[in-house]
């Protein structure tokens, strides 16, 4: 039987209404199992704009009654173990937002197609062997993630006129043979992923993209071993000054009449020369690259290194949790903490998808008093003194967030809920909260909410303490900190190329220390944390010889 009153959060927004509504996670899961599916009455809130159903391994179908939420603009089921999904999807004309990924799937339904508002697609972590046939219909088509899958080849008309607004094409770690020289016809064309993947050739027509600004072929077996090379150590710049050049190197386009040998011996002369500066330039951007170092040190046994003693209570609330500390960080110099705090926010928005999928938080680790306990307590129990707010209980911090999140709504007149409801949702039903504690007993970190006061990091703060925690498993909180610890190398390598920036440890701040050798090079050093459980044995330690080792263009790993 299909009952409704266990589904309290479908009665909510059917009673007020709503436009958005999210179902996630275990609790949600097992509802699913025991109703052998999603409840029928999810289909009847036909005022939906916004459906989100993910984290459910026991969602592996989605039911055709689903043609009838007509006014929905984002659907969102991923990571789930959805084998298929119905031909009635091509109904929902004004999908805007359609994510997939995470799934079982092994095809995809022609009637995609038919969804003509369809800006963003993303069915990446599938098993799907071919895109379907007319995606070119799809004229709003901004973005296609189809990453981590089997797909040998893209359909022709994917390289069409007709998608003039596409601007980010995501293929890496697929089976993909050839890239067709039509994909200049992608003028919107901005970011380009088709690493990992089985191409020997690119086509020089892909320097005519007039907009493209990030490319990535690593790991591909590519026949031109001088472009393999580039594309392993050089910026999308040189590598497409490249292919331009090979595409004009096509025999037969100088023409040329009978006292033209000259000129043209003279012209070979002028090409060898810019060839070899060229050469020269691009061998200084792999040495600048590699100058981004990040040393690793093993320090996890040193009686003064920092330790993260876990409890068993958390695996029912958000069990995930790696952390390291970082020197070498440049902070003080002019915008520079703005820029860092600026690209943790980003990182939250995309790679942690909003903080749902994972979350950072980072702290002065000179203010911190260890060893460290990753903990749960009861919300009425739970006190924080939050950044840029007085102390409280995490009943009165979320009461107090989901009034702001409420009156930010109101004001922009959304009938959506904000970015702020989605990650507060993730602690709903919860009789218990997950938070970080220091040795004097005071909650630093209450995840996904906020930090501590106590640890906030300044201009002035030398070592940070770096901490990712998720509820999805332990490898996301490990591609997160590997992300966040490469945008850290790139930000240093910013500062340090922008010293006239630099010249200020601004205003309030006393005379800047000595900056230790690492600071001065522009290096970052990473010190392992480890986390143990509470008897002492080994979790995970952060990094491990198997992390930071993705390549990546903006550092190299040493470790010691």
């Amino acid at each position: 039987m299909d009952d409704t009153e266990n589904w309290p959060e479908i009665e909510k927004a059917a009673t007020e209404k709503r436009r958005e509504l999210v179902l996630q996670g275990a609790a949600v899961d097992g509802r699913i199992s025991a109703n052998g599916g999603l409840t029928s009455s999810i289909y009847s809130l036909l005022l939906l704009n916004y459906l989100e159903v993910s984290q459910c391994p026991s969602l592996t179908e989605i039911h055709e009654d689903i043609q009838h939420l007509t006014n929905l603009q984002s659907l969102i089921l991923c990571r789930n173990k959805l084998r298929a999904v119905p031909k009635v999807i091509g109904s929902l004309k004004s999908l805007k937002v359609l994510d997939l990924s995470v799934n079982d799937l092994k095809s995809l339904p022609v009637e995609i197609t038919q969804l003509r508002e369809l800006n963003t697609l993303n069915v990446s972590c599938n098993s799907l062997e071919a895109l379907p046939d007319g995606l070119s219909q799809c004229t709003k088509l901004s973005t296609i993630n189809v990453s981590k899958n089997r797909l040998t080849s893209f359909p022709a008309d994917l390289y069409s006129e007709q998608l003039d607004l596409l601007s980010t094409l995501v293929s890496s770690d697929n089976l993909i043979e050839q890239l067709s020289g039509e994909i200049h016809k992608l003028s919107a064309l901005k970011v380009l992923d088709v690493s990992n993947n089985k191409l020997t050739e690119i086509p020089p027509h892909l320097s005519n993209c007039p907009k493209l600004k990030e490319i990535n072929f690593k790991g591909n077996k590519l026949s031109d071993k001088r472009l393999e090379k580039m594309v392993n150590g050089c910026q999308t710049k040189s590598i497409l000054d490249y292919l331009r050049g090979k595409g004009r190197g096509r025999p037969g386009e100088d023409g040329g009449d009978a006292d033209g040998g000259g000129r043209n011996a003279d012209r070979k002369k002028k090409q060898q020369r810019k060839k070899k500066g060229k050469e020269a330039e691009e061998q200084d951007e792999v040495e600048e690259l590699n100058k981004m170092v990040v040393r690793v040190l093993h320090v996890s046994d040193a009686p003064t290194a920092l330790t993260v003693k876990v409890s068993a209570e958390v695996k029912d609330v958000r069990p995930y949790l790696v952390c390291c500390t970082v020197t070498g960080m440049n902070l003080k110099a002019g915008n520079a903490l703005k820029r860092f705090l600026m690209a943790q926010t980003k990182l939250h928005d995309d790679l942690c998808g909003k903080r749902t999928i994972a979350t950072i938080a980072t702290h002065d680790a000179k203010l911190l008093k260890g060893p460290l306990i990753y903990d749960v307590k009861p919300p009425t129990r739970l006190k924080i003194l939050p950044l840029g707010r007085r102390e409280m209980t995490a009943v009165e911090l979320i009461r107090s967030l989901h009034l702001e999140a409420e009156e930010l709504r109101k004001q922009k007149k959304r009938q959506n809920v904000t970015g702020l409801h989605k990650y507060l949702q993730l602690l709903e039903g919860k009789s218990h909260y997950p938070c970080l504690v220091d040795a004097e007993g005071d909650v630093i970190s209450f995840p996904p909410i906020t930090n501590s006061e106590k640890t906030k990091i300044k201009k002035t703060t030398t070592e940070l303490f770096l901490e990712v925690t998720s509820a999805t498993n332990l490898q996301t909180c490990k591609d997160v900190m590997d992300a966040l610890i490469a945008k850290m190398a790139e930000l240093n390598k910013f500062t340090a190329e922008h010293q006239e920036e630099a010249g200020s440890g601004g205003e309030g701040d006393s005379a800047p220390p000595e900056p230790a050798a690492s600071e001065t090079s522009g290096q970052l050093v990473v010190q392992q944390v480890r986390t143990v459980d509470q008897d002492g044995n080994l979790k995970v330690v952060y990094p491990s010889k198997t992390d930071l080792s993705k390549d990546m263009d903006n550092l190299t790993v040493v470790w010691s």
